[in-house]
């Protein structure tokens, strides 16, 4: 093991023991009120209007590889279809989920048959699919969806690159909501200038904290502040150090 990869590993040992210690604190301490984020505010509120209308939500949560940089990402779009799923599988019009890997597919058939056991609903698995395995035929898979499903509101979390233009315009032609984050630079940036309600930067990471999906979701949002305070501080201090001229 090279010193990366050592460095690596201690720091998510470091950050995985602060989640723990935070989640534990919050059970004795209150927890306190995050800033507000506009897409998740319209969020909830078209979760209870596709529950009444009858009109159906769709998340999409890309291409990335469980195996990959882009897990992060990937898991973060799973956390959001559970949250979805268990408020929504009650509608006449269930979520339907896209994905362009094979993995991310399964789970996220398995996030919704979680959520239909948990209310006793009829489990789909038409529901999660696998549109496509390169960018262009994943999103030309996903058309339809947005098209021609009676969709609500799109939610595309995950790891998109520039194609994400071709999905937010259909939503857009298709009059409904769009949120998006994702952790690729180009697809951020086209989604700032596309989507309705962008994610930007950390805010996608954020996603399950939003949604209530549990204290380890706070507790990370908490870890990322405290981490960020240190990784300032260390900047301050070695330029101050080799302004005085001990580095």
């Amino acid at each position: 093991m090279n010193q990366l990869e050592l460095f690596g590993l201690i720091f998510v040992v470091v950050f995985f023991g602060l989640m723990l210690a935070l989640a534990i604190l919050s059970r004795t301490r209150p927890v306190r009120q995050f800033r507000e984020i506009p897409a998740f505010t319209r969020l909830r509120h078209t979760i209870g209007l596709a529950v009444e209308a009858g009109n159906r939500l769709h998340l999409s949560i890309g291409r990335g590889k469980l195996t990959g940089p882009q897990s992060a990402v990937a898991f973060v779009g799973l956390t959001v279809l559970d949250r979805i799923a268990r408020s929504t599988m009650v509608s006449d019009r269930p979520p339907v989920v896209t994905s362009g890997e094979g993995a991310i597919t399964v789970l996220s058939q398995d996030s919704l048959r979680g959520a239909a056991r948990a209310i006793g609903a009829q489990f789909d698995p038409l529901r999660g699919r696998l549109t496509g395995l390169t960018p262009f035929s994943y999103v030309a898979g996903a058309l339809p969806v947005i098209y021609d499903e009676d969709v609500g509101a799109n939610l595309f979390i995950g790891s998109f690159g520039s194609e994400l233009a071709l999905l937010n315009e259909a939503g857009e032609r298709a009059g409904s909501l769009t949120l998006a984050g994702t952790d690729n630079l180009s697809g951020q940036a086209v989604l700032y200038a596309t989507a309705e309600e962008p994610l930007i930067g950390e805010e996608t990471y954020a996603s399950g904290a939003y949604l209530g999906a549990g204290a380890m979701h706070i507790a990370s949002l908490r870890t990322q502040d405290i981490l960020r305070w240190v990784i300032i501080s260390l900047i301050l201090l070695g330029a101050l150090l080799k302004l005085v001229g001990v580095l």
